[in-house]
């Protein structure tokens, strides 16, 4: 990693023969899956276990589970109403994948699965698809006019185009945001790492100038714990839009 900050990126085989074929081409069991496995596997067993009913003083771990429900919740109800309330499983499963994703890669030797393009564009179109099959089964062909703002008649065909080229890019600049945030981060540190490294093995003068690298990897980290929240949070809200749009039409903001 210190030659190459994007080795930690690599997909790599875990075992020599594939899985199966897809039209000809060889499918394997990689770091990237075993991770995913281990993400879902954590993240549910984590949930169903820390909440036990008629516990009358929670534990810290049911605390933590509680509060990720009301904070799920919460963004919901505020940016979908009471309706988007049905699609809690959805974007609760959603929130908490992007988030443990994100911090499960922080770990050194791990492997960061919102970090591949193919992941995280994989999650923002089935988010679009839910938008529209949730649109279609409300309101018909009526889902039509969310493409048709109110604005004068000269310019609604423009207008009407660039509803629709903005609503086609959705799972583009959605899973985007996140690979982009989550590869930029892991990269800077794996460059910073490759600095204290270096400097180190240089001795003299220059070892005690590694110290400078080593605050800035954790400053970074700190700054990409943040982030990898933040994603988390960001992939949620924007996801509840959505379907607020596809719940509400024009109708409600």
């Amino acid at each position: 990693m210190a030659t190459n900050p994007m080795e930690q990126f690599a997909i790599k085989p875990l075992v020599e023969n594939p899985l199966f074929q897809i039209g000809g081409h060889d499918i394997y069991f990689t770091n990237q899956s075993l991770l995913m496995v281990i993400v879902a596997l954590a993240s549910a067993l984590f949930l169903t276990f820390a909440v036990k009913p008629g516990r009358l003083v929670p534990t810290r771990s049911q605390s933590m589970a509680e509060i990720s429900y009301e904070f799920v919740a919460n963004i919901i109800h505020s940016a979908a109403g009471n309706e988007g309330l049905k699609f809690f499983p959805f974007v609760f499963t959603l929130f908490i994948f992007v988030l443990c994703s994100n911090f499960f890669g922080m770990f050194p030797g791990s492997f960061t699965v919102t970090s591949q393009i193919a992941v995280t564009l994989a999650l923002a179109s089935m988010v679009i698809l839910v938008v529209i099959v949730t649109g279609f089964l409300k309101h018909g062909i009526r889902f039509l006019t969310l493409f048709v703002p109110k604005a004068p008649i000269y310019i609604l065909p423009l207008l009407m185009l660039i509803e629709f080229i903005s609503f086609c890019t959705r799972p583009i600049s959605l899973s985007v945001r996140l690979f982009a945030n989550m590869l930029a981060g892991h990269t800077m540190l794996a460059v910073f790492a490759g600095f204290v490294v270096s400097l180190g093995a240089a001795g003299g003068i220059l070892s005690v100038l590694s110290i400078g690298p080593m605050l800035l990897i954790v400053a970074i980290m700190l700054l990409e714990l943040l982030v990898a929240f933040l994603q988390a949070y960001v992939f949620a809200i924007l996801t509840c839009i959505y379907l607020n749009e596809a719940l509400h039409l024009h109708d409600h903001h």
